[in-house]
């Protein structure tokens, strides 16, 4: 059963306390990227075998694999799909960063150039569930900022086919080259290349605690968006809510696995309850039961602060949620107050759900508190910026006795003088 706090009556190291549990795997990551580094696709295979059981022939999937996918999936998800990304598409392209200029002064002109990152690997996770969303999540803010090349990998089944729904969406969303690949050997032939995988610029994408490691230790060989941890999401509601309402979405998230972390503040004791009552009734009817009743009863919590809903948003800036839900009829009045957050929905009739497939802000975002200095993945995740710098010799010769008093305030006697050269001999 979940647990109830009363905020003020039990310490807030209880209260905010998180279950980060290591998994440990970090030696065993560095095994396998330095697997993959020394034999390549040879690795890729055995790997495949090993984890998938699968016996691949080839680890790229073809055209004809696509289009044999596409075919197989009712037309009804199609168009669902399609929409989605219509709405993806509209909110991404909204966010497009434009290079500019500065020549306001005679002779110096100053500017930033923002240029797509050519390639990038886009990881879509496999094994107890298929994630189309994070394929069109992940690709479409690629393809809008003008990525060459979009691969994404994602792990086959037994049979060595990738479920046709994660194919369908790629295609949806214009992904260039697909593998059959999963875990930390993925990250690792995206991060090095292979004999058949291109080595890309970035990774992208959730996934288990073997990619989210790998990704940690390929940092610095290639950028990567973040190391993203077990699902969250934190609703605020007031009295007004309806407890079955918020014990649904709550549940949302406690099905993606053990280690989810599914919070109610409310400003009432009432709903505290109530919401509690709903939990234990709607958790059985869960085809996930299993792995909700093990989110729930050790990462949920319910922390009242009584009569006080402005109490209750500070709250939740101190967790700084992946998801925050303000279950209230006035949400706007409370948008401006909450500081810490990756995506917030706003009202009573707005789910979590609508973020994670259809509505069209990004569903890749921070977690285990890291809102309080990350943001969603965007099309800026998919492109670089550039500086540049113009002055003329009468522009510079204004102000390089400046750059040189700089420079020798620091001890750099060069920098110093690499700006007063060009006026040596120069007539007084």
């Amino acid at each position: 059963m979940i647990k109830i706090y009363k905020y003020g009556e039990v310490s807030n190291d209880e209260i905010f306390a998180r279950d980060n549990i290591a998994s440990n795997v970090e030696g065993v990551v560095t095994g396998i990227i330095a697997d993959v580094i020394e034999n390549g696709d040879k690795a890729l295979y055995a790997y495949a075998k090993k984890f998938d059981k699968a016996d691949l022939t080839s680890l790229e999937v073809t055209p004809e694999e696509i289009e044999e996918a596409v075919a197989s999936v009712s037309p009804e998800f199609l168009d669902i799909l399609r929409e989605a990304a219509v709405n993806i598409r509209a909110f991404h392209e909204k966010q497009v960063r434009n290079s500019f200029i500065i020549s306001e002064k005679d002779g110096v002109v100053v500017g930033q150039k923002v240029t797509p990152i050519e390639k990038v690997g886009l990881y879509v996770p496999g094994g107890t569930a298929a994630y189309p969303s994070t394929v069109l999540m992940d690709a479409i803010p690629a393809k809008i900022a003008g990525c060459s090349e979009i691969v994404m990998v994602t792990p086959p089944s037994a049979s060595g086919k990738v479920n046709p729904v994660i194919l369908a969406a790629a295609k949806v969303a214009g992904v260039t080259r697909i593998f059959k690949m999963g875990g930390a050997q993925a990250i690792a032939a995206l991060a090095y290349g292979t004999e058949s995988v291109p080595r890309v610029d970035k990774i992208v994408g959730p996934g288990n605690a073997y990619v989210a490691e790998a990704k940690k230790q390929v940092f610095g060989r290639v950028s990567i968006d973040m190391i993203a941890g077990p699902s969250e999401i934190l609703v605020v509601a007031d009295a007004t809510c309806n407890p079955k309402f918020v014990a649904a979405d709550l549940l949302s998230q406690a099905e993606h696995d053990r280690m989810a972390s599914a919070v109610l503040v409310t400003d009432t004791y009432e709903l505290a309850e109530a919401v509690s009552a709903e939990l234990e009734r709607q958790i059985p009817l869960l085809p996930r039961a299993e792995i909700a009743r093990a989110s729930i009863d050790n990462n949920g919590k319910i922390i009242v602060a009584e009569g006080n809903l402005m109490l209750a948003i500070d709250i939740a800036n101190e967790i700084a949620p992946e998801h925050l839900e303000l279950s209230m009829d006035n949400p706007f009045d409370y948008l401006d107050k909450v500081k810490h957050a990756g995506s917030i929905f706003m009202g009573k009739y707005c789910p979590e759900a609508l973020g994670d497939y259809f509505a069209g802000p990004n569903h890749t975002l921070p977690t285990s508190g890291t809102a309080r200095f990350s943001s969603p993945l965007s099309v800026d995740d998919f492109v670089k910026k550039s500086q540049f710098t113009y002055y003329t010799r009468d522009a510079l010769s204004k102000v390089a006795d400046k750059v040189a008093y700089f420079a020798e305030r620091e001890g750099l006697s060069a920098h110093a003088r690499s700006a007063t050269v060009r006026f040596e001999g120069d007539a007084e």
